[in-house]
């Protein structure tokens, strides 16, 4: 089955389609981890968005049941260099390309994506097409510019979920599966293996776009987890009395959510607030900086952060097209980490109050593990203010 991606500036790539047939349209990033395309698929945070693997050979484990990170698949269309249609792992329940199809998500395979990447390094991401259903590749071009982009889009509202609900379940173990709060420790499990913390903090979670191993991770460290609707008001969140708030990672444009800005603005002082990568963009936004838009952004599980508070580099995930204007924020702020590759703002904490962000994803699986501490450092400041 003959594919085509087009771009908004004419270029135009021939390859083979795989998933579901037909036409996509949304914003070609690259992302550069080499493993985990499951977890890549399912990320809100990908909501509008043609992902492009720059690792060849995808497809080789499969998919399976357990390594979602949301309620469904938001990648609008997936670019890969080898497809492998066999997989060959144990955990596999089926081949990507039927789970695809099943969700409707397009795919082309045997393009150059090396050439690919390059061309959005030296251009920048741009709209583009991926089309099973015509030959027609200069129309395809024409959809892409005609296509009006991320910038200003609420893609939040397409992710959120529409009513709250609490979260039970804690860390994967190769020997039990996921943890689950007050269940038995299934039989088999080694001494010691998958403990699971009776909840010392009640955390209120602010869903943009939330990953589910996030809430694992929160879990796992102590947290009574209410996740609650990107819209609702702060003063709900308030009356709640929770120790805590979490705001979550996300799609697109943090301008585009001012609901979001207002809400956080008024939990400022109230409650210690932590926040990652979408919710570290709207903390920014908060406390009165900007943000702007990347020139491809920041996609993979490679990416160097140091920690200008220990002065550690962190291997870190990271996955966002807008960063956080440090000028911008004229000493309300202080920058906490940086991205060694570009120096963006990776991270910020409000000079008296207990609040703190970063814009990558330290709960990332599969991937590096360097900032889980993070999580450590927010029930820290919970039990710290809960005392004060």
């Amino acid at each position: 089955m003959k594919a085509i991606l087009a771009l908004a500036d004419g270029r135009i790539f021939e390859g083979t389609g795989f998933g579901a047939e037909g036409e996509t349209c949304g914003e070609v990033v690259f992302n550069t981890s080499m493993t985990g395309y499951q977890e890549i698929l399912t990320d809100p945070s990908y909501e509008g968005q043609l992902v492009a693997m720059t690792y060849p050979e995808i497809g080789n484990v499969g998919v399976n049941p357990e390594d979602v990170e949301s309620r469904k698949p938001f990648v609008r269309g997936f670019i890969v260099k080898n497809y492998t249609s066999r997989p060959s792992n144990w955990r596999a329940a089926q081949p990507l390309h039927e789970y695809m199809r099943a969700n409707g998500i397009v795919g082309i395979q045997g393009i150059d994506t090396r050439s690919l990447v390059r061309h959005l390094r030296d251009h920048g991401s741009q709209e583009g097409v991926i089309a099973t259903s015509t030959a027609d590749a200069q129309a395809l071009v024409a959809k892409a510019k005609a296509s009006p982009g991320v910038v200003g889009k609420d893609l939040v509202r397409h992710v959120t979920c529409a009513e709250p609900y609490d979260w039970d379940q804690g860390m994967w173990h190769l020997d039990g599966g996921y943890n689950v709060r007050g269940a038995a420790k299934p039989a088999g499990r080694r001494k010691g293996k998958g403990t699971f913390r009776s909840p010392a903090f009640f955390v209120v979670a602010y869903d943009y776009g939330i990953k589910f191993n996030i809430l694992r991770h929160l879990a796992e460290v102590g947290c009574r987890v209410r996740v609650v609707p990107a819209f609702t008001p702060a003063e709900e969140v308030l009356a709640m009395n929770p120790d805590g708030v979490f705001l979550s990672n996300g799609p697109g444009d943090p301008d585009a959510v001012p609901y979001a800005k207002e809400n956080v603005q008024k939990l400022i002082g109230k409650k210690p607030v932590f926040g990652i990568c979408l919710g570290h963009q709207i903390m920014g936004l908060a406390l009165g900086g900007k943000t702007y838009k990347l020139k491809f952004g920041h996609h993979g599980g490679n990416q160097p952060v140091m920690d200008l508070t220990t002065q550690k580099v962190e291997i870190t995930a990271q996955n966002h097209g807008f960063a956080v204007d440090a000028d911008s924020l004229a000493g309300a702020a202080q920058v906490t980490h940086l991205n060694l590759n570009d120096n963006t703002v990776e991270g910020l904490a409000h000079r008296e109050l207990p609040i703190f962000s970063v814009q990558y994803h330290p709960e990332s699986s599969p991937g590096p593990h360097d900032a889980d501490y993070l999580f450590k450092r927010f029930t820290d400041m919970m039990a710290k203010h809960r005392s004060t």
